[in-house]
C-alpha cells in the first residue's frame, strides 16, 4: 500500500503559474503509475494526467495538453505537475493518484487527500 501527501496548491491569478508534489510512502514508488485528478465544486472527479512507472510514458487530458507537465523523481518518491497557463476553469481541488500494474489506464488504487488551486480572473 501507498500513502500520498499532496503540496503546493494555493491561489494564483489567471496566466499564472503552480506546481503541485505529490510525496508517497514506501518503498515501491517506482512500481507504481501516478496520476493526477481534480475536482471542482459540484462537478465529478476528472482526470489530468498520468505518468508510467519510470516516466518514459505520459498521458494528458483534452484540457491540460500544452499547459501541464506531469513528472515524477523516483530517487524522492515524488511525482509533480507543473501547471502553467492557468485559467479559472482549473480551479479545483486536486488529488494525487497511484496506480497497480505497468499498463497505463486512467484507473488507480490510491488517493490521496487533495489539494486546492484556486486561479483568480
Amino acid at each position: 500500500q501507498v500513502q500520498l501527501v499532496e503540496s503546493g496548491g494555493g491561489l494564483v491569478q489567471a496566466g499564472g503559474s503552480l506546481r503541485l508534489s505529490c510525496a508517497a510512502s514506501g518503498r515501491t514508488f517506482s512500481r507504481y503509475r501516478m496520476g493526477w485528478f481534480r475536482q471542482a465544486p459540484e462537478k465529478e472527479r476528472e482526470f489530468v494526467a498520468a505518468i508510467s512507472w519510470g516516466g518514459g510514458s505520459t498521458d494528458y487530458s483534452d484540457s491540460a495538453k500544452g499547459r501541464f507537465t506531469i513528472s515524477r523523481d523516483n530517487a524522492k518518491n515524488t511525482v509533480y505537475l507543473q501547471m502553467n497557463s492557468l485559467k479559472p476553469e482549473d480551479t479545483a481541488v486536486y488529488y494525487c493518484a497511484a496506480g497497480r500494474g505497468a499498463t497505463m489506464t486512467r484507473a488507480f488504487d490510491y488517493w490521496g487527500q487533495g489539494t486546492q488551486v484556486t486561479v483568480s480572473s
